[in-house]
């Protein structure tokens, strides 16, 4: 999943950014309004973490704009002890939830999950398919009651296409909810993640999960 920062107080910013990565999200940083709200209108996300009090452009201008575009991106919006009408003002703008700062890093993760599962059709932080067992919450994964290990990006790829189960993803789709908008989106690195998690998922299983669909990407189906 790639996860959007927008928050000005840079140590915040970039401990929040180093905690995702270590959880498998893709990071992208802005630390004004302005570069904030271009991010927002231009790179793919999957949820925008945004701070209310900004620079430049402040978050409630932002979260104003991108629902005017139409953009629907769940927002978590960060703010200030005891901010009431920011809050209010967050939420009426189009907001999807807020944080109270200073907060808890686990607390973050488990508003992140639960809107991404409220973007999704996926309403549990449990996602089966099959025999195949995904749990978002602890990154565990189980197919037929056995563990299997994944790196953070083989769990991070194979949870995306879990939450999109039946749809077809390209390899850019994949590409730009692995990775920040510093990768190169024409490296076979997601051929080779599918070819890893496929070894490990579907090795020794007569029902496939993972299937490839010439020339338009992968899908994941039980």
């Amino acid at each position: 999943m790639r996860i959007l920062i927008v928050e000005d107080e840079k140590s915040l910013a970039d401990i929040i950014k180093k905690g995702l990565e270590e959880e498998g999200y893709a990071v992208d940083v802005a630390y004004d309004g302005e570069n904030g709200l271009f991010m927002a209108e231009n790179e793919p996300s999957d949820i925008i973490i945004l701070d209310i009090m900004l620079p430049i452009v402040d978050g409630i201008t932002i979260l104003k704009s991108i629902r005017k575009a139409g953009i629907k991106t769940p927002v978590l919006m960060l703010t200030a002890k005891d901010a009431v009408m920011d809050k209010v003002s967050g939420l009426d703008s189009g907001a999807d939830d807020y944080l109270i700062k200073p907060f808890h890093f686990e607390e973050l993760l488990a508003r992140m999950r639960a809107l991404l599962r409220r973007a999704s059709e996926v309403k549990s932080s449990v996602i089966e398919i099959g025999d195949l067992v995904i749990d978002t919450a602890s990154h565990q994964v189980r197919r037929s009651g056995g563990p299997i290990l994944l790196s953070s990006k083989e769990y991070a790829l194979l949870e995306y296409m879990a939450v999109n189960r039946d749809k077809v993803l390209n390899r850019t789709a994949l590409t730009e909810h692995l990775y920040d908008q510093n990768f190169d989106l024409d490296s076979n690195v997601i051929d080779v993640f599918i070819n890893r998690i496929r070894n490990k998922i579907d090795r020794g299983s007569k029902q496939k999960l993972i299937h490839t669909l010439r020339g338009a990407g992968y899908m994941l189906k039980g």
